[in-house]
C-alpha cells in the first residue's frame, strides 16, 4: 500500500495484493483472510532530520519525499517496517552483528559448500533488551537459486527467487543477548547459471543474505561470494 500524489488536500491510497496474496485470493475457498498489517518508512531519509533539525527536517520530509507506489513483489515491499513498542521510556535499541564477519565465501569446485553465520542481537547499554524487542526468531532471506538453510524449508519463495526462512533464536544467560547460528549451504547449479549471474569479470557470483529480528526489526545484510 502506498500514498499517491498528495499535492492537493486529498489523500489517495494505492493498495494492492502481493503475488502471494493474489495466489491466496485466487483459491476462492474462503480461506483468504487479512489478519494483520505492517507499515513502513522505506522512502524516508532521516539524514534530513540530522541536517536541518527536527522541526524543519520534518517539514522537508513531508513536503519533498516522493512516495513509492504499492508493489506486488513481497520481497521488495516494506523493507523497513515500523515497530510498535509499549515502553514509552525506551531510549536505546539493541544492535545486531555477525561477529565481525563481513563476507561469506563459497566454492562450487572446492570444499567450501557450507558456511556458518552467527547473528547476535545484544544490548550495548549495560541493561537488558526491552521485552518488546526480544527476538524469538530471525527472518532469513537468501537467493533460492544459490543458497539454502540446512535442515530448514523456506516459508515462501517469491517470484524473484528470494526465499524466506524463519529461524529460532537462542537466549544467553542474561537478558542482554539473543543469537542464532545459521548453517547455510551452496546449491548445485549449472555453469550457464553461473555465467549469467556472475560479476562483470566472471570470477564469482555476488549475492546477499539478509537477517531480520522478528520483534526488534533489526536488519543486517552480509555479502556472499560464490566462486567456480
Amino acid at each position: 500500500m502506498g500514498f499517491l500524489d498528495h499535492s492537493t488536500n486529498n489523500i489517495i491510497v494505492d493498495a494492492v495484493l502481493t503475488d502471494k496474496g493474489r495466489e491466496a485470493l485466487a483459491k476462492n475457498d474462503g480461506s483468504f483472510n487479512i489478519y494483520q498489517f505492517a507499515l513502513g518508512d522505506d522512502e524516508i531519509d532521516y539524514a534530513v532530520i540530522q541536517q536541518f533539525g527536527r522541526t524543519v527536517g520534518k517539514e522537508k520530509i513531508e513536503k519533498n519525499t516522493p512516495i513509492i507506489e504499492a508493489l506486488t513483489a513481497g520481497s521488495v515491499a516494506l523493507r523497513n517496517k515500523l515497530l510498535s513498542v509499549s515502553n514509552e521510556f525506551l531510549t536505546h535499541l539493541p544492535v545486531m552483528d555477525f561477529g565481525g564477519t563481513s563476507v561469506l565465501s563459497f566454492s562450487r569446485s572446492g570444499d567450501t559448500t557450507t558456511n556458518t553465520l552467527t547473528a547476535t542481537v545484544a544490548s550495548k547499554t549495560g541493561v537488558g533488551i526491552d521485552d518488546d524487542l526480544i527476538d524469538g526468531e530471525f527472518r532469513i532471506e537468501v537467493n533460492h537459486l544459490f543458497l539454502g538453510v540446512t535442515g530448514e524449508a523456506p516459508d515462501i519463495v517469491h517470484t524473484d527467487n528470494i526465499a524466506i526462512y524463519r529461524y529460532p533464536a537462542g537466549f544467553g544467560d542474561t537478558s542482554d543477548e539473543v543469537s542464532a547460528t545459521i548453517q547455510l549451504y551452496l546449491k548445485s547449479f549449472s555453469d550457464t547459471t553461473f555465467d549469467t549471474f556472475s560479476t562483470s569479470g566472471g570470477s564469482y557470483i555476488r549475492t546477499f543474505v539478509k537477517v531480520t529480528g522478528i520483534n526488534s526489526g533489526l536488519t543486517k545484510n552480509i555479502e556472499v561470494q560464490i566462486t567456480k
